[in-house]
């Protein structure tokens, strides 16, 4: 991946700033976009995509930093695919640019992930498939993920919540400098959703890659985070997450009940469930470990 801007052949280059001065980011309002960012894993101005006359991205500015976790929140429809996949360079650009770090390497674990279950295939054949992978570097990601105990069974018996974290191993793989996961609860239950982001914080920490999220479910993902862009083809907001919840536009895109029930979900709980379900102590919380 070059370290050069791409920069779409429609692509405004105005960064100068007036009258704008909310303090949080209005991806509509471009005039008072900041330059790219150079020292971000992947840094966007101005992304603009049309199809079929209707726009899906309209002006959106994101920098996604290493080390840090930033998530996509916004309804269904609201362009959060479309802009992963754009960052990625899977989507063609009507307007913007895009710098992307010289050494980026990305994991990515798609919002889908359809099995054909009269195919067999076990996890560990799976994680080598296309990946060179030997056997201790696949025992190696499947013991980081808590999913040693399924790697002989078939991929199409594993719950939700196995196979994500076998997805997410495979993204390991690649050494990736920035981890990509477009719903990555999708398919678990409430209590393997913490648990899921849970890892994907200790995996943070313990890498030191940066993390985008994509999701619907506000309250776990956004306290698992440390940045949060409510996107609706613009970015409607953005910051931390107690001050996006408080936003107008998150009130308005989720409901007046949405920054509330944020606000209770901050507790702590002192036990975890393993990838069996067995309750085990738990590990520091990510607001005690992770934050500031």
């Amino acid at each position: 991946m070059s370290g050069q801007p791409l920069t779409s052949p429609h692509a405004a280059h105005d960064t100068c700033c007036a009258g704008h001065d909310h303090g949080h980011d209005h991806g509509h309002d471009h005039a008072c976009a900041p330059p790219l960012n150079r020292g971000a894993l992947i840094s966007a101005r101005g992304l603009r995509l049309v199809r079929d006359r209707r726009a899906i991205l309209e002006g959106v500015d994101i920098d996604i930093g290493a080390g840090e976790i930033v998530t996509l929140i916004g309804p269904n429809g609201s362009g959060k695919t479309t802009l992963v996949r754009t960052l990625l360079g899977l989507e063609r650009l009507d307007g913007g640019e895009i710098l992307r770090a010289a050494n980026l390497r990305i994991g990515y674990a798609p919002q889908r992930f359809d099995i054909d279950r009269a195919l067999p295939m076990t996890v560990d054949r799976f994680l080598q498939l296309g990946t060179n992978a030997d056997e201790t570097r696949v025992s190696a990601v499947l013991s980081e993920v808590g999913a040693t105990r399924v790697r002989s069974q078939q991929l199409a018996a594993l719950s939700g919540g196995e196979l994500q974290r076998v997805v997410i191993a495979r993204a390991l793989l690649r050494d990736p400098t920035l981890l990509v996961l477009d719903e990555p609860v999708r398919g678990v239950d409430y209590a393997g959703e913490a648990e899921l982001y849970t890892l994907i914080s200790r995996l943070r920490s313990d890498h030191g890659f940066g993390v985008l999220l994509v999701s619907h479910d506000l309250h776990v993902v956004m306290a698992a985070s440390d940045r949060v862009i409510c996107l609706n083809r613009h970015v409607c907001c953005s910051g931390v997450p107690e001050t996006v919840a408080q936003h107008p536009e998150y009130a308005r895109l989720f409901g007046p009940d949405a920054a509330r029930a944020f606000a209770v979900y901050h507790h702590h709980h002192d036990h975890r469930h393993d990838i069996g379900g067995a309750t085990t102590p738990a590990s520091p919380s990510v607001s005690e470990r992770d934050r500031p």
